[in-house]
């Protein structure tokens, strides 16, 4: 659109919405707004997904929860983001940090900035965007409900499903003879959960039974969001009975619960309620040392499990905890069977095998993430936990 000054738009974005905010022409980036000082950009990660946005105006929703909102222009392209409704955790952030390759020295000051940035509902932020869009796009009136389906293909799920519906829930009517068999896989279910069995949870996965639930929505779409919030709000309490502290498990639920309500394929729907199950009982798993942990043992696997990223010392965690260094370390052996070291240690063995697995970062950098003091001192913890070298565990996972 003519006589818009770019800059100035996207200036005054960031500055109203504390949110950072990017201007690219030619495809080129040539401004970077933001709030705070970020020593490496997240988009930097999503890149390709936040670039296939279709339209003028779009979203893309991370892994984690955040949001980056995308207009198109004939002057050029506006991305805004990162920015979320619930603040991200110390540990989550770290975690992103480590995905970003930000240097040690910087990881503070980028955990800092990260915290700094205003949080913001998908819709606030959605709404800012239609708003800016009409002036950039000749008054062009988009609604949340034009930019909240992500593209055509995604408008093309939501016209089938709707017809879908009408024909099933309004002329078919529910299969005769069919009974809900809900109940009995949901206690199974809450069950693997709260008792952190992640084994037989990926083996029941493997040959899921068909789940007959009943109509509790209109559409099929509201239908499965709602079975997922059901399905997330049973799973935050039945780990919170295994341990999860709640601060925890809600977070996580409020989480799930707003990206679901972004999603319109249904496989993707039934994709992240698989996740997000094996995802509570993974982290309950965590917190088990034995089939009944004392109350103890789960405060320390709680406390371990917030600061893999970090050193962690038998002294600081005594501090929490309002106990002296040897009556902790004491109690915890008599009631695990297991020294506070070992127990660190093995937590971080594991997190480093997940990393081996499913990263590319060298064996270096995940030992520095972890807080080891050297590599020469993660190799030898590893080796010690695991039987293997990091190098020989990954070649032995085929990566």
């Amino acid at each position: 659109m003519n006589g818009v000054d770019m800059r100035y738009v996207v200036g005054s974005m960031a500055a109203l919405s504390g949110v950072p905010v990017r201007l690219y022409e030619g495809g080129k980036l040539v401004l970077f707004q933001s709030p705070v000082k970020l020593p490496r950009d997240p988009m930097a990660l999503y890149e390709g997904e936040i670039w296939a946005i279709r339209g003028h105006v779009g979203y893309f929703a991370t892994p984690d929860f955040q949001y980056y909102g995308l207009i198109r222009c004939p002057a050029g392209a506006i991305v805004m983001g990162p920015t979320s409704q619930i603040l991200a955790g110390e540990q989550d952030l770290k975690a992103l940090a480590f995905r970003l390759d930000v240097p040690p020295a910087e990881v503070h000051a980028f955990l800092t900035a990260m915290q700094g940035i205003q949080r913001l509902p998908v819709e606030t932020l959605l709404q800012m965007l239609c708003t800016v869009n009409h002036f950039l796009n000749g008054g062009e009136k988009l609604t949340l409900s034009d930019v909240a389906i992500a593209g055509d293909e995604q408008r093309t799920i939501k016209t089938n499903l709707e017809q879908r519906r009408t024909k099933k829930v309004y002329e078919e009517g529910p299969p005769p003879g069919e009974a809900h068999n809900t109940l009995a896989l949901e206690e199974m279910l809450m069950d693997l959960v709260r008792w952190g069995d992640t084994a037989a949870l990926k083996s029941w996965m493997a040959a899921a039974p068909a789940v007959r639930g009943g109509t509790i929505a209109p559409t099929q779409l509201r239908q499965l969001r709602n079975t997922f919030i059901v399905s997330v709000t049973l799973a935050a309490r039945a780990a919170i009975r295994g341990g999860m502290r709640e601060e925890d498990a809600f977070s996580l639920s409020d989480g799930f619960i707003q990206r679901v309500e972004l999603l319109t394929d249904p496989s993707k729907i039934m994709n992240l309620q698989y996740s997000m199950v094996l995802e509570y009982t993974e982290q309950v798993e965590q917190l088990h040392l034995g089939r009944h942990p004392t109350r103890l043992a789960t405060e320390v696997a709680n406390y371990v499990r917030r600061h893999l990223s970090e050193p962690i010392s038998a002294e600081k965690m005594a501090e929490e905890f309002y106990l002296s260094r040897p009556y902790l370390s004491a109690r915890f052996k008599r009631e695990t069977g297991l020294t506070l070291t070992d127990y660190i240690l093995t937590e971080k063995t594991e997190e480093a095998k997940r990393l081996l697995r499913y990263s590319d970062k060298p064996a270096a950098a995940i030992g520095a993430y972890l807080g080891f003091s050297s590599h020469g001192h993660f190799i030898r913890v590893f080796k010690r936990y695991a039987g293997q070298t990091p190098n020989e565990y990954r070649a032995a996972q085929g990566r």
